[in-house]
């Protein structure tokens, strides 16, 4: 394992990714690191507080693990657009009695500057960023207090903007939920892992982990052999015994609505894979760009979506390797993604 990733702690080269929104938990987290790999909590959609109480849960089981923030990368939307897709999306909330008019354009940071001074007053082995790059100030400070740093691209030009990063994860259009894009007004071009592990390998000589549609052994090998240093999972745990996955979510990847994954913006307004459901059909081609304020305006609907077990109008994010998402422990599905190590 190369020594810039020691941090982790590895004795099997797999990482849990951090799922934001629920999925990801400190005991999904901490099932990883028994494994032999290890788990990152997800940032992203939480309170400061709620995060703070997530690391003081996997520090107490003194497990290596790390934290993934969405950095500001916002898409606006003009008030216009933003009130237009609201009354578009009006007859889906009708039928939780919900009035989308009265949700306010919002267009936050997701507590930024909080979750930093977190990260800098109770340091944490490693951070990673999603949606943007930070400035080099903060990359500094959290070297500063031993934080190893990680940056999500989709790219090589991604990478070579990512320079400063101690390592990359190099996600693939495959992987479900939002695409790390750091230019979320395009869709990333559908390139099999292996090929943009390669291609990334090319313009930056930073270690490599590898994200996007590894479901298999056999995938998680393959991807070692195109030069990854670990290989990054999430979707194949969503149906885990530690996942916090919503029910209705797990059901659906259990008894999918459709038989594929579609990228959307029709949720958030940024590119996600999900799930090809009803909403995915009526609404992508009519989703605006703008990023965090259509996320926000979907939210009170999705929410009620999955309480009311509503497949139908809910973000079932998902990569493309689904079908081998199992209910049943962590480590079993982690034992068995390392069976061709």
């Amino acid at each position: 394992m190369t020594t810039k990733l020691d941090a982790f702690g590895l004795s099997v080269p797999i990482l849990a990714a951090p799922m934001a929104g629920g999925p990801t938990t400190p005991r999904l987290v901490t099932a990883a690191a028994a494994a032999g790999g290890a788990g990152l909590l997800a940032g992203g959609y939480q309170a400061p507080e709620a995060l703070a109480r997530q690391i003081a849960e996997v520090r107490a089981a003194s497990v290596p693990f790390g934290v993934n923030l969405f950095a500001p990368n916002p898409v606006p939307i003009d008030p216009t657009t933003y009130a237009a897709y609201a009354r578009t999306l009006q007859p889906e909330a009708d039928h939780y009695d919900l009035d989308l008019a009265g949700i306010p354009r919002t267009e936050d940071d997701d507590s930024w500057r909080d979750k930093i001074d977190l990260l800098l007053d109770a340091p944490v082995p490693v951070v990673t960023f999603t949606f943007g790059l930070p400035d080099p100030a903060v990359l500094q400070a959290l070297r500063g207090v031993g934080t190893l740093v990680g940056q999500t691209v989709t790219s090589p030009d991604e990478a070579r903007r990512a320079a400063d990063a101690d390592f990359l994860v190099v996600q693939a259009s495959a992987a479900g939920g939002h695409s790390g894009t750091l230019t979320p007004g395009w869709t990333p071009a559908d390139i099999p892992v292996t090929d943009l592990l390669r291609a990334v390998a090319r313009v930056s000589g930073l270690p490599l982990v590898a994200a996007g549609g590894i479901a298999t052994a056999d995938a998680v090998a393959e991807v070692l052999r195109a030069g990854a240093a670990a290989a990054m999972v999430g979707t194949v745990l969503l149906r885990s015994d530690e996942s916090g996955a919503s029910k209705t979510h797990q059901a659906a990847l259990a008894d999918p609505p459709g038989d594929r994954t579609v990228v959307t913006r029709a949720f958030t307004g940024r590119p996600a894979r999900a799930l090809a459901n009803a909403f995915t059909r009526r609404y992508d081609r009519l989703a605006p760009a703008g990023y965090p304020a259509v996320h926000h305006l979907t939210g009170p609907l999705r929410k009620a979506a999955a309480a009311a077990g509503d497949a139908d109008r809910l973000h079932l994010w998902a990569g493309t390797g689904f079908r081998h998402a199992s209910a049943e422990p962590a480590a079993r599905i982690l034992g068995r993604l390392a069976a061709h190590l």
